[in-house]
């Protein structure tokens, strides 16, 4: 079995049996010309699944989004998400109004009340303008289709500070049978979820029931979204979904499981290389670790770190940085210096000794768009992998002026 894998895809329009519809409702007061709204709708009910954020401060749409899975998972029929307002601190009336999005948009298609699933991403601390939701919402479900453009103006509407949009999908055949899974996803600043996500939503044709799909999706966010980090904060918006509408039949689990990890990492990575002000996409890899905890924890230190992240931008190959995020993790009395190993790219740095020439060929695969950081710790055998990007003065800047 192969997976054929797209990553520049309308995604949502690319899954049989889902039709989307965007629109623009000015929710930010701003302009109606840029999307900000966006309807999914299953063609049936479908097994759903759900990872939110862990901040104690949850938006509206967060907590509305786990009472419903918690009991209706198995019939959800569509998502309604909108950008620019985060309906976050809001009070009861943010409340009352997550729950006027979903019957808004159930009523729109014709499904039950409680069929809906609905997010919500951007400013905290301001009432929705409900009157221009309900309009928006009469306009993406009059514009419903499995047309590519409309998937990739779906994609579009749920952005912020994103400066593209983010999208893939894949696709295996399983028994004579093509199943696909397909996502799309929103996140560059306030970043690291902490078993949580972004706004990223996932779709598939396959059946399988929504225990199974639960079980299955926390293990791919764990080793996907859950490994991304852009500046170490977690929203109270963070919200990843998968619906599966079963239309595809059964496929095999393993098969599935696989292709929803794909769909997830390359998702991950598109919202890393599109953090805030970035302009270069970091991975670091942590291996021979006691265990898979250890080497994530290490790896996020290292990414994480401010003076590692100024180095990267700046293509200054200081493996010094990366030796004193690796310290910090002092809970960890197994972690030898003596023993730890840490290369760029290829090279190792330490505890090898470089010479000018190597500096200098550091230094011109650090002006790359991709530097991945590799740290081999020789205490056990486990390994893990987290994604992140360079620290800018466009980061600074971003989020100096993000509410004027």
């Amino acid at each position: 079995m192969s997976i054929e894998f797209t990553n520049d895809s309308p995604g949502v329009s690319d899954v049989p049996g889902f039709r989307v519809g965007a629109a623009g409702c000015d929710i930010r007061h701003k302009s109606t010309d840029r999307l900000d709204l966006t309807l999914v709708v299953a063609d049936r009910p479908c097994a759903a699944a759900g990872v939110f954020t862990t901040n104690d401060v949850k938006a509206a749409p967060v907590r509305f989004c786990q009472q419903v899975l918690a009991v209706s998972a198995d019939k959800i029929r569509g998502i309604v998400g909108n950008s620019g307002n985060a309906n976050a601190c809001t009070a009861a009336q943010g409340d009352d109004d997550a729950v006027a999005m979903a019957k808004l948009s159930a009523a729109a298609v014709g499904a039950p009340d409680d069929a809906f699933l609905v997010c919500s991403t951007g400013r905290i601390g301001e009432l929705l303008p409900m009157a221009k939701v309900a309009e928006g919402i009469k306009v993406s479900a009059s514009r419903l289709t499995r047309d590519a453009a409309e998937g990739v103006r779906s994609a579009n509407a749920i952005l912020t500070s994103d400066t593209r949009p983010k999208s893939v999908t894949a696709r295996f055949v399983w028994e004579g049978k093509a199943v696909t899974i397909a996502g799309i996803a929103k996140g560059a600043g306030m970043i690291e979820p902490n078993m949580a996500t972004l706004i990223t939503l996932i779709f598939t044709d396959a059946e399988i029931s929504s225990p199974d799909l639960q079980t299955m999706f926390q293990r791919v966010i764990a080793r996907t979204f859950n490994c991304v980090s852009v500046d170490t904060d977690t929203s109270t918006s963070d919200t990843a979904i998968v619906l599966a509408s079963g239309k595809a039949g059964k496929a095999d689990m393993a098969a599935l499981e696989h292709a929803l990890f794909d769909v997830a990492l390359s998702l991950t990575k598109q919202v890393a290389r599109d953090g805030e002000g970035a302009e270069k996409l970091i991975e670091v890899c942590v291996d021979n670790a006691r265990d898979y905890e250890q080497a994530k924890t290490v790896a996020k230190a290292i990414v994480n770190s401010p003076l590692v992240k100024t180095a990267v931008h700046g293509a200054d190959p200081n493996w010094g940085r990366v030796a004193m995020a690796v310290g910090k993790c002092s809970q960890y009395t197994d972690i030898d210096q003596a023993s730890v190993i840490i290369r760029f790219g290829t090279q190792e740095v330490y505890p090898r000794q470089i010479g000018a020439d190597d500096l200098s060929a550091l230094s011109t695969y650090m002006k790359g768009s991709d530097v991945r950081i590799h740290v081999d710790l020789n205490t056990g055998t486990d390994s893990a992998t987290v994604w992140g990007c360079d620290l800018t003065a466009g980061y600074v800047r971003i989020n100096a002026d993000y509410t004027t």
